[in-house]
């Protein structure tokens, strides 16, 4: 399992700067809100652009939680995402999924606590990811959702029953008490605050990828 790092809490006005000292992390995970499918509001396409580019190497994770990912696909392409994840509760699924997949960049999709894994099934064949929210979206200082392990261990066993290739994600409350109930379904886990609040949040990130390893 390995860190998605995200970096919503850390100083994205000195963004490079924050990143300098963790420069060989593999992942950035981008959390993009509208004010619209949450309440809150973030950063958009311009923090991922600097982060692309002063980290090329890294993979770009943007992750939707906007009521119109469509419309904001192309954007986030121009700033050389590599995911793009939108939600399942917005609908248009399918046609959300072609629209990624046609500017080359690997789509996945995301389902909120209250929504039953299952309703995947039937894209789990065309997605990259799955992002498995185990707080609800948009709302800090949450505590991991402990039935979130059961749906991290149904993708897991439809991907091997099934020969899938998605890589399983989950966000949410993922510190070092909780990391164990997700450890042995998923591919990523997402950490943010818990690195990015830190005293020493270098020393933090690493110990963070040691533990998941």
């Amino acid at each position: 399992m390995i860190v998605d790092l995200s970096i919503l809490n850390a100083n994205l006005d000195k963004i490079e700067d924050f990143l300098k000292p963790i420069f060989d992390c593999p992942i950035i995970h981008m959390d993009i809100m509208d004010g619209k499918f949450v309440k809150e509001l973030s950063f958009d396409e311009r923090i991922v652009k600097r982060c692309s580019d002063f980290m090329p190497e890294a993979i770009i994770d943007c992750h939707l939680m906007v009521a119109d990912p469509i419309s904001l696909i192309e954007k986030y392409k121009d700033a050389n995402a590599d995911y793009i994840t939108f939600h399942y509760e917005v609908g248009n699924i399918k046609e959300t999924i072609d629209l990624i997949h046609s500017y080359g960049i690997k789509a996945g999709l995301s389902i909120n606590p209250g929504t039953d894994v299952k309703v995947l099934e039937p894209y789990l064949k065309d997605i990259d990811m799955v992002l498995v929210m185990s707080v609800w979206p948009g709302r800090g200082g949450q505590s991991y959702i402990e039935s979130s392990t059961d749906k991290l261990k149904f993708l897991k066993e439809y991907k091997d029953k099934h020969n899938l290739n998605y890589l399983i994600n989950v966000d949410g409350g993922i510190n070092m008490n909780t990391y164990e109930y997700v450890k042995p379904y998923a591919d990523l886990a997402v950490v943010g605050s818990a690195i990015t609040k830190a005293s020493d949040y270098k020393e933090a990130y690493y110990s963070y990828q040691k533990l998941f390893m």
